[in-house]
């Protein structure tokens, strides 16, 4: 059965999500959701119940008159989030059969679905399977690439795998007194975002997030989950990186990064990515995330960005987005 999100689920929600999913994460909970104002979005989250147990949710909002459905427009990942217990053959033709017929009935003429990989999800493993049933119901696939260090297999001397362009950078950097430290601080966090801001003029966008957000996500509503770290020279921030940590030390993934165009001949982000490196390790994450280098939902590749994080000796994984036509 499936049933529309209201605000009296919440608990029960970010319970499944964070505990009893198979590829869940904080950004798929009520808990960062609600950090949007009430009104931004055209709420139209699903739960789908096996009896009285929620078995699964899809975090989704509607735009163009109910025309559109977005799983979800305010977080990177959406998609269905699966309780682990009913990852099988027998409960996906369920969940999938009631999510067409309530497609179908609310006459969508597209739906977009943004899974998480397996990298940002509670357990160490895809599901194929899951892939599968998409494709058994007529859904198109779109992906964005992205790049990761499984920090378990790093050697101590990791700079060494680097290319020979990012290893002579790092030894330029090392020549400037340059100082790595994480951000504590509200008057460093909003240096770091003002190089943030200034950076991403060049693209004629913003960040995602205000300022005001990112204090708030610090202080109260990801308290555990986000960090900041901080290049500077001669006591002047000039590269910094706001970092999400996922499923309880998984991945320590870049979610902005930035430096002062200024300042690019002191090579700030080679030294604050091996600093990223060495911090993650020490405080025991499992995987670094650089995070993707694609343009237009996937649709173009910046593979300037691309071999940049190549020059780290990275892996790549592709984020799934599931396409629904309505006919």
């Amino acid at each position: 059965m499936v049933v529309l999100y209201e605000d009296k689920y919440e608990k029960d929600w970010d319970e499944l999500v964070l505990n009893r999913s198979l590829n869940g994460n904080f950004l798929q909970t009520r808990n960062f959701l609600n950090y949007h104002h009430s009104g931004k979005f055209k709420d139209h989250s699903l739960m789908f119940f096996k009896g009285e147990t929620l078995a699964a949710v899809m975090p989704a909002n509607e735009l163009e008159q109910g025309r559109i459905l977005l799983s979800h427009q305010g977080s990177t990942f959406g998609g269905l989030v699966i309780g682990a217990d009913f990852c099988d053959t027998s409960n996906y033709n369920w969940i999938f059969k009631d999510l067409m017929e309530h497609f179908k009935s609310r006459g969508y003429e597209r739906a977009e679905l943004r899974m998480p990989h397996w990298l940002y999800a509670r357990k160490d493993r895809g599901n194929e399977l899951l892939d599968y049933y998409f494709q058994l119901n007529g859904f198109a696939m779109r992906g964005e690439v992205g790049f990761y260090v499984n920090l378990t297999d790093l050697p101590d001397d990791y700079e060494a795998s680097f290319s020979p362009l990012r290893k002579r950078k790092l030894r330029k950097a090392c020549q400037y007194s340059l100082l790595f430290k994480e951000l504590t601080s509200r008057e460093s966090i909003y240096a770091f975002y003002n190089v943030l801001a200034d950076n991403m003029l060049k693209f004629n966008t913003v960040p995602l997030h205000t300022f005001e957000e990112i204090i708030d996500f610090k202080d109260r509503r990801l308290k555990d989950t986000v960090s900041f770290y901080g290049v500077y020279h001669e006591k002047e921030l000039i590269a910094g990186s706001m970092v999400f940590n996922f499923c309880n030390k998984k991945v320590f993934h870049t979610q902005y990064l930035a430096s002062r165009h200024d300042c690019l001949s002191y090579c700030p982000n080679e030294f604050l990515y091996t600093g990223l490196i060495r911090t993650a390790r020490e405080s025991g994450y499992r995987f670094l995330s650089y995070g993707t280098a694609t343009l237009a939902h996937g649709e173009i590749y910046n593979e300037t960005l691309g071999m940049y994080k190549e020059g780290f000796n990275t892996d790549t994984y592709l984020n799934r987005t599931y396409i629904y036509e309505g006919k």
